[in-house]
């Protein structure tokens, strides 16, 4: 399985929106994204995500690591 980058809140939000999710509110510096198919996600919106909390949001948003690294590098 591939290493995790440290990314921020925000740019793991851009990259879900890629997705297909959408921002459907906020509260506080948490986020929460809906899709129509998928469950919804809550991202806190922090200078840095724990590697855990990341792999738990890409594994709920039902997408591969490699996808989601992949999308990161665009």
């Amino acid at each position: 399985m591939p290493k995790l980058p440290v990314i921020t809140g925000r740019k793991a939000i851009d990259i879900f929106i890629k997705l297909g999710y959408q921002v459907a509110r906020q509260r506080g510096s948490h986020i929460r994204l809906l899709h129509s198919d998928k469950r919804p996600l809550t991202v806190p919106d922090h200078k840095v995500l724990g590697k855990g909390l990341l792999r738990k949001l890409i594994r709920e948003a039902e997408i591969p690591v490699e996808e989601f690294i992949r999308l990161l590098k665009k």
